[in-house]
């Protein structure tokens, strides 16, 4: 892989971006105050030097991906909205209009998968940089923080053992043909029969009937299983192919409702957890837990996300205090003095304990101490914007890597999202000012 390349030359038979475009707009005015130098050192890291065709500029990646968690845009939109916008394509460092998309679709797929969530970070941290520069966040915002989790739902169904056993039937039966291995039978009509009839069954609660169609759809299932080992041993190559599906429909089968510990929610997406957070709407959600941590003042910009990591193998929430904590540190180049966290962090693993504080402690409080408190709740408004408008209520990327790359991905749609606003009103109050002061005093 080369260096990048840079297609960005001015066309003599077409006008610059910036002579048609309002300079003032918030969009254009974000990209003047964005550092794209130090985003091309930290993104531009991934590449190689070697034969190759030149990969695309990092402030066309960058840009990309910020407003695609701006605005909770998928990839085909995204493309859309760069071809129809030039404010779009003058924040990712176009000269003049581009008629024709200068990437592919599935560029973006290989770029988030290439970069990872190491190299995303300096996106975030980026936002938090402009945010202090332009006076959206102080510097005392980042001394005093409120840390909590959440569950960031993976795209999955509701998981049910009927359908996870006819699902992964159906899986071993469509592979087995695609590979040429003969099965005795395939059971596939009778499999969709059986999965038909338990759900009627179990709304009509008639559960002595719907456990004898599982059992039923449980032993073709097996017969599938045994079937297919028969035929491909010996045979290294689709042992080899079949092993991991194998394997799942092994669990599947294999695995009850009220089992304790790992379980198979989804063929496609083993890796998501069943987790439980005590609500009565949603007692439990499948996904992976996600650490948010946000300043306990109030900042002139709005809540700021200073750290967004997923968190794999459901671990206690007070167990992961001390990394969220250092995690805010090396984000912002500013030691906590103070963190605020609900009663699910008693018994955490801070180094300090008398810098934390928990909901409802009385000990040790004073006045100041007990507004920040107050103000802990402020965290939950910044989870529901997360999970409602940057991506974050339901994720479409695959396997763990997919989980933290869009847990960075949507705290920076949502911090960028905040600048935007930020300098909107900037420029209003400019605006304002000026339109104040060309006034004439009047006569009395």
């Amino acid at each position: 892989m080369s260096t990048p390349k840079d297609e960005r030359q001015k066309d003599l038979f077409r006008p610059a971006l910036d002579s048609i475009i309002d300079l003032k707009h918030p969009l254009v005015l974000l990209a003047q105050r964005i550092d794209w130098a130090f985003l091309e050192r930290r993104l531009g890291s991934v590449y190689r030097p070697g034969p190759g065709q030149p990969p695309l500029p990092v402030r066309l990646i960058a840009g990309l991906m910020i407003l695609k968690h701006t605005e909770s845009l998928s990839d085909e939109a995204l493309c859309a909205r760069f071809l129809d916008s030039p404010y779009v394509q003058f924040f990712c460092g176009e000269v003049s209009f581009r008629h024709d998309l200068p990437f592919d679709r599935s560029s973006l797929t290989r770029w988030r998968q290439r970069l990872g969530e190491e190299h995303l970070t300096a996106l975030l941290q980026e936002s938090l940089s402009v945010a202090h520069q332009t006076g959206a966040l102080a510097t005392r915002d980042l001394e005093r923080v409120a840390v909590d989790t959440t569950v960031q739902p993976k795209a999955v169904a509701y998981p049910t053992d009927a359908r996870l056993m006819h699902r992964a039937l159906i899986k071993l039966v469509d592979l087995a043909r695609r590979c040429g291995v003969r099965l005795r039978q395939s059971y596939r009509r009778v499999a969709k029969h059986a999965l038909i009839r338990i759900g009627r069954y179990q709304h009509a609660h008639q559960f002595k009937r719907a456990n004898r169609e599982l059992r039923f759809l449980r032993a073709r299932l097996g017969r599938v299983i045994r079937d297919v080992r028969r035929k491909i041993q010996g045979n290294a190559a689709l042992e080899e192919r079949f092993e991991p599906l194998l394997a799942l429909a092994v669990r599947v089968r294999q695995q009850t409702q009220r089992q304790r510990g790992p379980k198979v929610y989804a063929l496609h997406a083993p890796e998501v957890e069943c987790i439980g957070k005590g609500k009565a709407r949603t007692p439990y959600e499948f996904g992976c837990k996600v650490s948010i941590a946000t300043p306990v003042t109030q900042p002139k910009g709005g809540q700021f996300v200073l750290h967004a990591r997923a968190l794999h193998g459901n671990p206690y929430d007070g167990h992961t205090l001390a990394a969220a904590v250092a995690d805010v540190t090396a984000m912002t180049g500013v030691e906590v003095k103070r963190t605020h966290v609900d009663k699910g962090y008693r018994g955490h693993n801070h180094p300090n304990r008398f810098q934390v504080w928990i909901s409802g402690q009385v000990r040790r409080t004073t006045a100041a101490l007990k507004r920040e408190m107050k103000r802990r709740a402020a965290i939950e408004p910044v989870i529901g914007h997360l999970k409602a408008e940057h991506r974050m209520g339901r994720n479409h990327l695959k396997g763990r890597k997919g989980d933290r790359i869009n847990a960075v991905l949507a705290a920076v749609g949502y911090n960028f999202s905040l600048l935007l606003r930020w300098l909107a009103a900037l420029l209003c109050a400019l605006v304002l000012l000026l339109v104040g002061s060309g006034r004439s005093p009047q006569r009395a």
